[in-house]
């Protein structure tokens, strides 16, 4: 079976690809400059992308007028194609198997633990991808990547700069901002409680930071018979709003990891470990076979698809959401209210903010014929003129221009994404949900600097301040927060393993399969079960270098490198 489904995901992209490449090399003349062209010309040609990633992320359809624009500027035709195979990581191995690419990819690419990270390297080091640090230099937004300064250290040395590359660059990281510790949205993620119960209780839910209090508020929950706005009996504990899954806001105190979920974390000996090797993980399990046992945490915890879990939290069906965030459409009326947070194992819980964070990727294969003029056409993506259009639109269509340059959106397009969000999103802008212009463009984020707001249309709607998102900022305390979190610019620990393995990827399938055993072993009949399957997966790990990896991580720390763990 999974032999077939791998066959059946490179059909498909070697589908899209044959597609894309015979796009791709119908046009391409260089150097034929019209002489009415604007100085944003790069090329009369079609730029082709196979996009590895999920439907809506992907966003290929694009506004004939949006297209328009950007050929009267550029003189280049945009074509995208995503993929329609579910797994996109396999999409992508696929993909790059098969050797058969268009102008240029784009993929998921949060950092460099990711799982994508390590087949691309492998790419990049066959050759499969173009240079592109030559054609940054002579860029505008773009050569901003060559400032040290500039890139977080995941980004810079481990992404983009790697040592054994000898000074080239084959991958670009995207959604860098342009300052340090920039915010350029409030979320307030994580646990919530339904406020109603919290009131009934008399329950200041921000003063609850241990997992052993979640426990005692969802015994007060179950023995106070609440019920949901269908006359159901409340579930005390309910999963993330997005499904089931594995988080560790719940119980953080009980996960061996820092903010970064890795489950490495050095203790107070200074020694570097994984959960496997601590007892944390059977702590765990103790703690969540007690909650389903006593009928406290939902049966479906870490399966329910998206749907009903979405309906729990409309209806008023769970106590606690294990995972929501502040601009949840299903909580505008407020009906649930953030805890904590729940204190990591270390005892702390103070906000901690990448020095800048980045997203997604893009690369341009060795294949692409005159592969200059695709990094222009990013590069002026990049620019406040190509962001400009991407997300807000088009002047006078979508949105007019203020004395000091910045857009005003128009209120009927305000309007009718609240009414109409499909029919919005035809308009092709990332500010109605069409996100084309994420793949090349989206990076050297400031949306103050360059259009006078932090978020579309937010100076013409003047976010309501009773609304539910910023008042739980406010409950949340929020800015304070910020104010005093930690700025910290260094790499996860998952960073290394391409390193430390030489890309074979053993470590990394083991650690994948521990938090598989994980899940498992909280549906274990018996203590004992979950220990012995635990157990296997330590020794599964160690078998694939765990210990040496540890001491691969040490060693890094002697050298100066910043971890996050």
């Amino acid at each position: 079976m999974k032999f077939k489904k791998i066959a059946k995901v490179m059909t498909v992209v070697m589908l899209c690809t044959s597609i894309l490449t015979g796009c791709s090399q119908t046009k391409s003349v260089s150097g034929d400059k019209p002489e009415d062209a604007p100085d944003t010309w790069i090329a009369d040609r079609t730029i082709t992308g196979l996009i590895f990633q999920s439907a809506s992320d992907a966003s290929v359809e694009m506004n004939p007028e949006i297209q328009k624009y950007i050929k009267e500027k550029t003189g280049i035709t945009l074509k995208l194609q995503g993929i329609t195979a579910e797994d996109s990581q396999g999409a992508l191995a696929s993909g790059l198997a098969a050797g058969n690419l268009p102008d240029f990819i784009a993929f998921y690419l949060n950092n460099s633990g990711r799982p994508e990270m390590p087949m691309l390297l492998k790419a990049s080091n066959e050759g499969q991808f173009t240079d592109l640090k030559p054609f940054m230099k002579n860029s505008k937004t773009y050569s901003k990547y060559l400032d040290k300064d500039y890139l977080p250290q995941d980004t810079r040395d481990n992404i983009m700069f790697r040592d054994e590359w000898g000074g080239a660059s084959y991958l670009v990281h995207m959604a860098i901002d342009r300052n340090p510790g920039q915010v350029t949205k409030k979320y307030v993620g994580g646990t919530y409680i339904k406020k109603l119960i919290a009131d009934e209780l008399g329950i200041d839910p921000l003063t609850i930071d241990t997992s052993e209090e979640i426990y005692e508020v969802a015994n007060k929950i179950k023995e106070g018979n609440f019920v949901d706005d269908n006359g159901a009996p409340v579930t005390a504990i309910g999963p993330t709003a997005w499904g089931g899954s594995e988080r560790d806001y719940l119980y953080n105190d009980i996960v061996w990891s820092g903010d970064s979920s890795e489950k490495f974390f050095k203790g107070e000996d200074g020694e570097i470990k994984h959960e496997s090797q601590t007892d944390y993980g059977l702590k765990r399990v103790e703690y969540v076979q007690k909650l389903l046992k006593e009928g406290l945490m939902h049966p479906e915890f870490y399966t329910i698809n998206e749907t009903r879990a979405k309906e729990g939290i409309v209806n008023g069906s769970f106590g606690i959401v294990s995972d929501m965030h502040n601009y949840l459409p299903e909580n505008n009326d407020m009906e649930y209210v953030p805890i904590g947070p729940v204190n990591r194992v270390d005892g702390t819980n103070n906000k901690i903010m990448q020095y800048k964070s980045g997203s997604a990727g893009w690369a341009i294969p060795s294949t692409t014929k005159n592969p200059e003029e695709v990094f222009k056409f990013a590069d002026w993506l990049a620019s406040r003129e190509g962001k400009l259009l991407y997300f807000y639109g088009l002047e006078g269509r979508d949105y007019d221009l203020d004395a000091n340059g910045n857009p005003v959106v128009k209120k009927e397009v305000l309007e009718l994404k609240e009414k109409n969000p499909e029919e919005a999103k035809k308009l092709g802008f990332r500010g109605v949900g069409s996100y084309w212009g994420e793949h090349l463009g989206f990076t050297d984020l400031d949306n103050n600097a360059d259009f006078g707001e932090a978020e579309w249309g937010a100076s013409v709607a003047k976010e309501d301040s009773s609304s539910a998102a910023t008042k739980i900022i406010e409950m949340y305390k929020l800015d304070q927060k910020i104010k005093e979190a930690t700025i910290v610019d260094g790499m996860t620990p998952k960073a290394f393993l391409y390193e430390f393995d030489k890309g074979e990827g053993k470590l990394d399938a083991a650690l994948t399969r521990y938090n598989e055993d994980m899940q498992r072993a909280y549906y274990t009949k018996t203590i004992d079960e979950a220990k012995k399957i635990l157990d296997e997966s330590k020794n599964n790990l160690e078998k694939n270098g765990l210990n040496e990896f540890c001491d691969f991580l040490e060693k890094k720390e002697s050298e100066g490198i910043t971890i996050r763990y």
